[in-house]
């Protein structure tokens, strides 16, 4: 997409009813609902490059109803029926995304064509097989987790390595760029003020200071995901994950004929080195993975060695899952960071004395998670009754990540099991060892 000039910083002392600290999808839906519900509140947003800089427009452009936590680890936590209330939640909050984009207009290439998980050795045959199971447990039928055979699988998407799949309807495919553009333009329209380029330096009693204004404010929404380690009193609450994508020249005619990519369905396997992709509607692949190693003190930056070298990786597993595209032209490389909490539960906060409140922790199921996080907390600001500030996401609140060098030590090893476990598990078709660990450590 082309570069659009920046909306002009904040250069003054304001005041506002609220101030959300992110123009990225969090704070941009808290915002759209905010003044849905209260047209009349004084709504401002401050963000530190443009609207969508970070995670939300350089991601893999999947909506899904995916939790980033097991229903078991919800059900312990808030009971079995919360959970299910959950689940269901996520399922509908799909329809709503679609429901907005029509009404405002918002064209992001979107196809509701569903998510292709797909087991690509006999260790994750088996873990994709007992997915089924449980999930058949928490009264998910035919209609929420389809299971194929590897000629079915095949027969949706081609790869030479499928034993197996599993469809999921409860996913829909976009263009996250294009509707974070749309979304900041209707919010604007709804009279909500963005600034950007504005740096916020601190945030003190409901007070917003950037590099050169500030906002006196009667609540502060930080919505800043990944970027929460950047922030003062905020730097152990999510840890800070590059999410890296590559897109490939639009294929030929041929090559989707071979690959049987018919539809727009979004797919990834169960390695722990996650890879997801979809199919974009100019004819690209969009593949992305982790993998990109963690920073002391969670810095954010990328060097560019170490965005080389985590980009080559991706193309390689690309080429690996699709060994058809090998001569393929990759056009496109990007990066994002993502929020991931202690305990990879997603919550919204609100402390009115303090005059903030807290939303985020998707651990890259951002896409659609933000839009019903920020749906709730604008129900919570507003005091406007909905179901969904029951939801278990609803004042959560996660432990804080390890203080430095346990934080880095901790990171890095479990990086180190999840490669080991992948690659064990990939030649002897078993469950590892290091898979084991790697589950403990990392709390998922």
């Amino acid at each position: 997409m082309p570069e659009q000039a920046p909306r002009p910083p904040l250069m003054d002392h304001i005041e506002s009813d609220i101030t959300i600290v992110g123009a990225g999808f969090s704070g941009l839906w808290t915002a759209y609902y905010i003044k849905h519900l209260n047209p009349d509140a004084r709504v401002v947003m401050v963000e530190a490059e443009v609207a969508g800089a970070g995670a939300s427009s350089r991601n893999g452009g999947w909506a899904s109803a995916l939790l980033p936590v097991t229903w078991e680890t919800i059900e312990q936590r808030y009971g079995r029926d919360a959970t299910l209330a959950y689940q269901q939640a996520a399922d509908d909050n799909l329809t709503v995304i679609r429901e907005v984009l029509r009404e405002e207009g918002i064209d992001a290439d979107l196809a509701a064509d569903g998510y292709l998980r797909v087991a690509t050795d006999q260790a994750q045959l088996a873990k994709l097989r007992a997915e089924l199971d449980n999930a058949r447990s928490w009264n998910r039928t035919e209609h929420d987790a389809q299971w194929l055979s590897a000629e079915e699988t095949k027969a949706r998407i081609n790869g030479p390595d499928f034993l197996g799949g599993m469809f999921i309807p409860h996913c829909m495919a976009l263009n996250p760029a294009k509707l974070v553009r749309g979304l900041a333009a209707a919010v604007e329209g709804l009279g909500v003020t963005i600034y950007e380029q504005s740096f916020v330096s601190s945030i003190r009693d409901g007070i917003v200071y950037t590099d050169q204004g500030r906002v006196n404010s009667g609540l502060v929404v930080l919505a800043v995901e990944g970027y929460a380690s950047q922030v003062e009193g905020f730097r152990r609450l999510r840890l800070p994950v590059h999410s890296t994508m590559v897109a490939t020249e639009p294929l030929s005619a041929e090559l989707w004929d071979e690959l049987g990519w018919r539809q727009r369905s979004t797919i990834n396997d169960l390695r722990r080195h996650l890879f997801y992709a979809q199919r974009t509607v100019d004819g690209r692949i969009a593949f992305g993975g982790r993998g990109a190693p963690y920073k002391f003190a969670s810095q954010v930056e990328l060097n560019r060695s170490d965005a080389i070298d985590v980009s080559r990786i991706v193309e390689e597993v690309l080429y690996e899952v699709f060994p058809m595209l090998q001569g393929t032209e990759i056009s496109h490389r990007w990066s994002g960071v993502l929020g991931v909490p202690r305990d990879w539960m997603p919550s919204v906060q609100i402390n009115r004395a303090d005059k903030l409140a807290l939303i985020g922790g998707y651990s890259g199921d951002g896409v659609a998670l933000t839009h019903m996080a920020g749906r709730t907390l604008a129900h919570l600001i507003t005091g406007v009754p909905s179901p969904l500030t029951a939801l278990p996401l609803v004042g959560h609140s996660s432990p804080t990540w390890e203080p430095e060098p346990l934080r880095v030590m901790g990171v890095r090893l479990t990086e180190r099991l999840a490669r080991h476990a992948d690659g064990v598990e990939r030649h002897t078709g078993k469950p590892s060892w290091s898979g084991k660990v790697f589950s403990k450590l990392s709390g998922h």
